[in-house]
């Protein structure tokens, strides 16, 4: 049999109405998972219903700040066997400018959302013995940048949650891990590129020795961690770079 399979697997994908997540959706639909798939733009989360192949998919749209939509799309899943947290945001603020709205912002986004949907899933019971958690991080948890105090933070509180779950849930044969990935080509990257020039951001593209990673590379990765293939591995963070911190 063949252990990178997800056939008879049901996925959750937050964040799945654009890049990575939607990537994400895509190939482990192709893999043969059914597919819930939330982001908040119901608009673009059909799009990418719309490249699924056949199978028992569903959208669930829902915006991971406001309570009422998480606890409604947990409602409405009935048990999974997987869970892939790709939503979030990018945005840098210089220390001096950091107040209690920057910090909500980040937080409320990119901590505060995953871990009040997963943690209720559990209290729900909807997280079937077996399942896989995978959380997008960054390689900014663990190598800050200026500007990005509360982006790293972030992304380090998650990664910390994330070996929780593996601790407290390994006896339910639950596992939980975490991608910490440089830039990737995503709409981010694109957005990133305008604010500091093409030619600024090939200079950067250079200190990495694969070049920038696509969504295809996560998601491939994603397959591996959501699989049987990797019912060995709890608890770690895998970092994606193309090589840009090996020397580090």
């Amino acid at each position: 049999m063949n252990p990178f399979t997800l056939k008879n697997k049901t996925i959750l994908v937050t964040g799945a109405s654009s890049g990575i997540g939607a990537e994400t959706s895509i190939k482990v639909a192709e893999m043969g998972a059914n597919l819930i798939l939330s982001a908040r733009n119901k608009k673009r989360l059909k799009e990418t219903f719309a490249k699924l192949p056949k199978g028992n998919h569903q959208i669930i749209p829902a915006d991971l700040t406001n309570l009422d939509d998480i606890q409604g799309l947990i409602k409405n899943i009935k048990e999974i066997d997987g869970l892939v947290h790709s939503s979030g945001i990018v945005r840098p603020f210089p220390i001096k400018f950091i107040g209690t709205k920057q910090i909500n912002e980040m937080f409320d986004i990119n901590y505060q959302g995953p871990v009040l949907l997963t943690s209720q899933l559990f209290r729900a019971k909807k997280i079937n013995n077996g399942a896989s958690l995978v959380f997008m991080s960054s390689i900014s948890s663990q190598f800050p940048h200026k500007g990005g105090a509360l982006y790293s933070g972030a992304k380090a509180a998650i990664n910390t949650y994330s070996k929780t779950i593996a601790l407290e849930y390994a006896i339910k044969n639950i596992r939980s891990n975490v991608v910490n990935a440089a830039m990737v080509k995503t709409p981010i990257f694109d957005e990133a590129q305008k604010a500091i020039t093409k030619k600024m951001m090939d200079k950067h593209g250079e200190k990495y020795p694969l070049g920038f990673g696509s969504p295809e590379d996560i998601a491939n990765t994603m397959i591996f961690l959501l699989s049987d293939g990797s019912k060995w591995i709890t608890g770690t963070e895998i970092k994606m770079d193309g090589g840009l911190t090996a020397g580090h």
